[in-house]
């Protein structure tokens, strides 16, 4: 076990939803925070509410190219990072048949390469300091499928293949590894999701809205990360469904083709 506090830790996506729900449990840790996203008028408004040091970072995950001159400003910011916490990203809602191939670039991008780059622009920093933890929110869809999820679950898969080799191959530098995999959880990830045209759905769904609290899911996110678990799944019974994929993968199949879930 080890104590997230006082920890230097970078967030990506914390204008909204899971990053922001983050910052605020992470600032009564007295944590210092480097907040990024997009939307700057919304990373300031996360910054308002958090008691604790906060720089704030603005960028694109797309910005591939400039992603070692945002890790090298994260790093001034303070001195150092003790851990990353991927969770920029975006889903989508839409039959793969009618789904445009831009689509899938997109997700691809956003929700891989643009954590691969950020990832790989802050390993030189971690293996320097022989220490270093990268969070990676992927998703329950990073385990196993469903319907109108396609792209979604084609990059959340890769994820996981990528943090799984990094952890092998920089576990002898003191690096941890810790995946994340949220169930349905009440954001507005659903009303953001990407349909077959590359625009946005605009609608929540049920599942999203009865799903857990985010502050709450924010709690047992940190509980995961200071167990330095491998991988975690938070949610509700819909986490039965990585146990389900090992073990009875036909019974899931059909399990999930019956819930029609959106």
């Amino acid at each position: 076990m080890i104590s997230i506090k006082n920890k230097t830790i970078w967030i990506t996506g914390a204008s909204s939803g899971i990053g922001e729900a983050l910052a605020y449990e992470l600032a009564t840790k007295n944590c210092k925070l480097i907040l990024s996203g997009r939307n700057i008028e919304a990373l300031e408004k996360v910054k308002s509410k958090c008691d604790c040091e906060v720089v704030l970072l603005p960028f694109d995950l797309t910005d591939f190219d400039n992603a070692k001159n945002h890790a090298q400003k994260a790093i001034e910011a303070f001195g150092k990072i003790d851990m990353l916490i991927n969770n920029g990203g975006i889903s989508q809602r839409s039959l793969l048949v009618e789904t445009d191939f831009s689509v899938d670039k997109k997700l691809i991008e956003v929700d891989y390469l643009g954590t691969v780059a950020l990832t790989k622009a802050i390993l030189p920093h971690f293996i320097k300091n022989q220490k270093g933890h990268f969070v990676t929110i992927t998703s329950l869809m990073g385990k196993f499928g469903s319907p109108y999820r396609s792209g979604y679950c084609g990059a959340k898969h890769a994820l996981h293949g990528f943090f799984d080799v990094l952890r092998m191959e920089h576990q002898k530098d003191g690096i941890d590894v810790t995946l994340i995999c949220p169930g349905f959880i009440q954001t507005n990830i659903a009303k953001n999701a990407l349909i077959a045209d590359g625009s946005k759905q605009n609608t929540d769904d049920i599942a999203t809205q009865n799903g857990m609290p985010v502050a709450i899911f924010a709690k047992k996110f940190v509980k995961a990360v200071e167990a330095k678990k491998f991988e975690a799944y938070i949610g509700g019974k819909e986490t039965m469904g990585v146990f389900l994929k090992r073990f009875f993968p036909k019974f899931l199949h059909y399990y999930v083709m019956r819930s029609k879930v959106r």
